[in-house]
């Protein structure tokens, strides 16, 4: 594939250009030193991805991509970065990865093999790293080993069966970008992720469901949606002729 880098610093882009050549996956490296010198660049090429710095003069790597995201078919994008506190914001632009400076071999290869994957039909529906930040460290949990998530307020709390962490993320906004991985509304202020669903119990005509060791309760609202949900999962045959 070809790529697109963006440092304002030389010595940080020509490592970056180094370290992706020598990856058989990558056919093309073009680079740019500012994000205004890469729109440029991109009315002429069109590249399989973009690797951009945070941090640089006039226009910062999270205006580029607030700009590539409004293309037609935008560029998967990655961060390259030795500030983690912009990690938050890089989920919000849905990012395909974050990575930190000094860059190591083998995380760069990482991000390339989720650019591949995505490419390949696996990003929207697939696995995706979400920065959580704990004690002023950011780390990246799977998607998948979330079991529910609750509101609160324009955050949210996601639960895993090894704790919660919360996000700067209304619910609202999960619910749309994460329909396609399985998550659904059951709450008003809760999201199930329907591959951890273990059972679907009915007492008196309400609804709960056993997410890992919790019981949590659905809305009547939405009952029958889920359950008709859970049947097409279980029986992926239903409703098609």
């Amino acid at each position: 594939m070809k790529v697109l880098l963006v440092d304002d610093e030389r010595p940080a882009l020509d490592e970056l250009a180094f370290l992706l050549g020598r990856d058989h996956r990558v056919a093309r490296v073009l680079t740019a030193d500012a994000a205004t010198a890469a729109l440029r660049l991109l009315q002429e090429e069109q590249v399989d991805a973009v690797f951009t710095d945070i941090a640089m003069p006039g226009l910062t790597g999270l205006d580029l991509a607030r700009v590539l995201s409004r293309f037609r078919v935008p560029p998967p994008v990655v961060f390259v970065t030795a500030h983690e506190e912009h990690a938050v914001d890089a989920f919000e632009l849905r990012a395909v990865d974050y990575v930190l400076k000094p860059v190591r071999a083998e995380r760069l290869a990482e991000a390339v093999r989720r650019i591949v994957e995505g490419a390949a039909g696996t990003g929207p529906g697939g696995d995706e790293q979400i920065p959580v930040e704990r004690g002023g460290v950011t780390r990246f949990l799977n998607r998948s080993d979330i079991l529910y998530v609750e509101a609160h307020g324009d955050y949210a709390r996601l639960h895993t069966a090894h704790g919660s962490h919360l996000i700067r993320s209304p619910l609202t906004t999960l619910e749309e970008q994460w329909r396609d991985a399985g998550f659904v509304r059951i709450h008003r202020s809760l999201l199930v992720a329907l591959p951890h669903v273990a059972e679907v119990r009915m007492d008196a005509g309400r609804c709960t469901v056993v997410v890992g060791a919790e019981e949590l309760a659905v809305s009547r609202r939405h009952t029958r949606e889920l359950r008709d949900l859970l049947v097409r999962r279980a029986r992926p045959g239903v409703g098609k002729p």
